[in-house]
């Protein structure tokens, strides 16, 4: 029999926290063993997400009050600047899958710069694997702690890395015009998410100033060989799940689709569409697909590419399992082969 590997999730009574809990209860390989929530420590999973209240769960507990003498991996749903510390009083056993923001920028000025606090954990970070599969996947086998992708990093990334580092794109003009839908913000009480702030209505935010433009800079930089600073504005579309980035670049679409195509033929979770086909958000929600188009612009020259993902899966929690998988020794696609869910 396959063994099956025990995980804790801190941070579960954000959505994150939720959607893990959602896809690893039937997971075959692995067993939840601890879930925490410093400030709903106590209660059932059940009383905090009733749509989870018919799975046998832990009782939310608080960090400190986790053994983790007995688990294999740990996700961390925390907030920013959390995982820092904690990850100094885990046992070097345990693995790590961070979805906070902590281990994504491998330069402390940067985080600095990018999250307004001190990089406590500098002495660790060149040990993480970057938490983008499709591109980091060797990286994150042999990793002990792994940082998961910001939701907008991961929906561009995917559709920018092949032609960027193909050559096919001048990387100097990329311009990502992206949307999320409102789980995005988090589960947190904020007056701008109410419904009646939200609904019936569609707005930028974070312009040009965004944190995720780090770890744009940061990827595209690297893998481009040289600089680069894409222009990124996020806007935010009311509705609960869905990501779209509408980017565009100068360079032949013929190029930029064959880059992509090459790249993600044989890949599970990342379909090229047909040149001149557009994916739309509702084709991967509830899934862990993400969906790339590619057109051609009226511009000669220039090429529209747009990528969907649903941003609590292949944007959050969905890729977290995936790179745990990795992590772990198993097929990466394990527990994540759901289709969308449509209408």
């Amino acid at each position: 029999m396959s063994k099956i590997h025990k995980i804790a999730i801190l941070g579960a009574s954000g959505y994150t926290g939720a959607e893990l809990v959602r896809l690893i209860a039937s997971h075959p390989n692995m067993r939840i063993a601890a879930l925490t929530a410093d400030r709903k420590a106590g209660q059932e999973m059940g009383a905090v997400f009733p749509h989870l209240a018919h799975l046998d769960l832990p009782v939310l507990r608080r960090i400190e009050d986790v053994d983790f003498s007995g688990i294999d991996l740990a996700f961390c749903a925390l907030p920013h600047g959390v995982t820092h510390g904690l990850v100094r009083n885990l046992p070097d056993h345990v693995k790590l899958v961070d979805l906070s923001a902590d281990f994504r920028l491998r330069d402390g000025e940067a985080y600095r710069k990018w999250y307004g606090i001190e990089h406590s954990a500098l002495d660790i970070q060149p040990s993480v694997a970057f938490g983008l599969p499709e591109h980091y996947r060797d990286q994150i086998r042999d990793a002990r702690i792994t940082a998961n992708t910001g939701c907008y990093v991961a929906t561009s990334l995917l559709a920018l890395i092949p032609p960027v580092r193909d050559g096919v794109i001048d990387p100097d003009s990329i311009i990502i015009d992206a949307k999320s839908g409102v789980s995005g913000a988090g589960r947190g009480l904020k007056e701008a998410m109410l419904f009646a702030e939200v609904n019936e209505g569609f707005n930028a935010y974070g312009v040009a100033h965004h944190r995720h433009m780090g770890e744009l800079d940061q990827e595209l930089s690297k893998f481009a060989g040289r600089p680069v600073t894409p222009t990124f504005t996020p806007h935010l579309v009311p509705m609960n799940r869905g990501m779209m980035a509408t980017i565009y670049v100068q360079g032949a679409a013929e190029e930029i689709h064959a880059s992509l195509t090459r790249q993600y033929a044989d890949e599970p979770f990342v379909h090229v569409q047909p040149l001149g086909q557009m994916p739309a958000t509702r084709h991967v929600r509830g899934s862990n697909q993400c969906r790339i188009g590619v057109v051609a612009d009226r511009r000669p020259g220039h090429a529209i590419v747009i990528s969907v993902l649903d941003n609590l899966m292949k944007g959050a929690s969905g890729q977290a399992l995936q790179c745990a998988n990795i992590m772990l020794g198993l097929d990466e696609t394990t527990g994540l082969n759901m289709a969308p869910t449509f209408p």
